[in-house]
């Protein structure tokens, strides 16, 4: 993710101004929003957000890419500058313990307090928030993201946001006046935008707070003990509550554009009215669609549930994650293990059709996107992911280099040290087919009809020579198809050496699949079907 489109192409950048991929489509809000660029040649400031009370998930991977693919796409209509910030909510008052984390005891006696101020159940950082942000990071730069990371704690106690802060205590009816109507009556009576951190316990306190003095930054409220306080809102001494504190940043930050999951829609109705009243134009974005598990439930951190980022890449490749998660993301997405080999052969369908296509359809092409408009040699590969998988789910080729060997038969000349591509497919084929395929295959015996099929179709693989091409093998199939079950019943034919020959009812083009596992050892299924 290192590159950047190049720029040298006009055709590229007026295909650009009317591509209906979703980037440019977004990109192109940014450009009315600065017809004659940014004031000054500043940066158009991108921002993802991360809430630290968690570990990254693939929900964090998600927003990132797409603003990075929004981000490439107005650098290629407009050559301007661009930053983006990864902001971290970790001064957030923690609510509750996680379920997925160690030591929940230790977290437990520090609810309330912020994120960067409750310790780390690992014991390795300063405090759970650090924790959770060298992971953000690391995650982050695995994938060689280009952001800025921005903790909201430094932003606060560094005086950063100060100017802001006293612009919302100076604009606090009015903020009041945006959030109360949209607040359930007993929450009203307790509802500040302010949130002032405890000088006795140092926990973020939910309760009403005045405006002393807002030049000043000075407020006043009742202490968790009763006691009657007036301390500073500034310097970290306060943060703010969820909505006016995302419009406090997109003005304190100047951010121009931010995606954000559609549970956010009321949240950006509101922080938009706040930005307003601050004095600022609420970026551009648009709200895309949370991921689903197989059930249909939200995938949530805490809950754990639904097909972690470490999942899909244990058992498909980063670029296919990258081709699914590119496609319709204002739509509902599924996300379990087995969409993975669909969006392996799917990815490198996209990459093959690339170098022919002129530059409007090439824009719409998620692996533009993907390898930032230079696409790699190769484009594609001597085989699929669905046939290695069936290769891969044979008794007796449960490993790489075993798995290799027929490759190697079936596609002279590829290597591991010449295909890494292929190579890695291979080895995610054998780990994919050992823990989804293989364990629910059934061969079933043949029927006498069957039977009869199968005795014909070894009869025509005896006669072969071994390296028979594909092609020659898939017509003699059909051929005892055609004599055995007529044109019309063909299917049936294919099922049935599917569930007698591999225990499955769907499979892969068989010609294609003999002629990688070789015919011997095709026979020697057949005469085990037939034992």
């Amino acid at each position: 993710m290192h590159s950047h489109f190049t720029m040298t192409d006009d055709a590229l950048r007026s295909a650009a101004l009317t591509s209906k991929a979703w980037p440019f489509e977004e990109a192109r809000k940014l450009v009315a929003r600065y017809p004659q660029g940014k004031p000054n040649g500043e940066p158009v400031i991108f921002e993802t957000g991360y809430g630290p009370s968690g570990l990254p998930h693939i929900g964090t991977f998600t927003e990132v890419l797409r603003t990075t693919w929004v981000r490439r796409a107005y650098e290629a209509l407009t050559g301007a500058p661009t930053r983006l910030i990864a902001f971290s909510d970790d001064m957030d008052g923690l609510r509750k313990v996680p379920d997925n984390v160690p030591n929940g005891e230790v977290l437990a006696a520090a609810l309330g307090k912020p994120l960067t101020k409750v310790p780390d159940p690992f014991g390795c950082h300063d405090s759970f928030a650090h924790h959770n942000n060298a992971l953000l990071r690391q995650f982050l730069d695995r994938f060689g993201f280009d952001y800025e990371f921005m903790s909201a704690t430094d932003a606060y106690t560094s005086g950063r946001f100060d100017a802001a802060l006293r612009s919302v205590l100076r604009h606090f009816d009015a903020i009041m006046g945006v959030m109360l109507p949209t607040l359930r009556e007993e929450r009203r009576q307790t509802y500040s935008p302010v949130l002032p951190v405890s000088p006795s316990t140092g926990r973020v306190l939910q309760v009403p707070v005045r405006v002393v003095d807002a030049e000043a930054g000075t407020i006043a409220f009742t202490d968790e003990d009763g006691s009657d306080v007036t301390q500073s809102a500034l310097g970290g001494m306060a943060k703010l509550q969820w909505k006016v504190d995302w419009a406090m940043r997109w003005v304190a930050l100047g951010v121009d554009y931010e995606m954000a999951g559609k549970d956010l829609i009321d949240s950006t109705i509101q922080s938009g009215k706040i930005a307003r009243i601050l004095g600022a134009k609420p970026p551009e974005g648009f709200n895309y669609e949370m991921f689903l598990d197989e059930k249909g439930e939200k995938i949530s951190k805490s809950k754990g549930n639904g097909l972690g980022l470490e999942d899909w890449l244990r058992y498909g490749s980063e670029n296919s994650l990258q081709f699914y998660l590119w496609r319709e993301p204002k739509k509902a997405k599924s996300l379990h293990v087995g969409l993975i080999p669909r969006a392996i052969d799917d990815y490198w369908q996209f990459r093959g059709r690339w170098p022919e296509q002129p530059v409007e359809q090439r824009l719409g092409n998620p692996v533009h996107h993907i390898h930032e408009g230079e696409v790699p040699e190769p484009t594609t590969l001597p085989l699929s992911f669905s046939l290695l998988l069936n290769l891969a789910s044979l008794p007796g080729v449960a490993d790489k280099a075993t798995a290799w060997r027929f490759v190697q038969r079936y596609a002279p000349g590829t290597a591991p040290e010449t295909d890494p591509e292929l190579d890695e497919l291979i080895g995610l084929a054998v780990a994919y087919a050992r823990d989804f395929v293989a364990p629910g295959l059934a061969r079933r015996a043949p029927t006498p009809e069957e039977a009869a099929a199968l005795r014909d179709l070894d009869a025509f693989l005896a006669s072969l020579a071994p390296d028979a091409p594909a092609d020659e093998i898939q017509n003699g199939v059909f051929a005892v198809g055609k004599q055995h079950y007529g044109q019309e019943k063909l299917r049936d034919w294919f099922q049935a050496a599917y569930e007698t020959l591999l225990g499955s009812s769907q499979g892969p083009r068989l010609g294609s699949f003999i002629a990688l596992y070789g015919i011997d050892n095709s026979r020697k299924l057949i005469a085990d079907a037939l034992a």
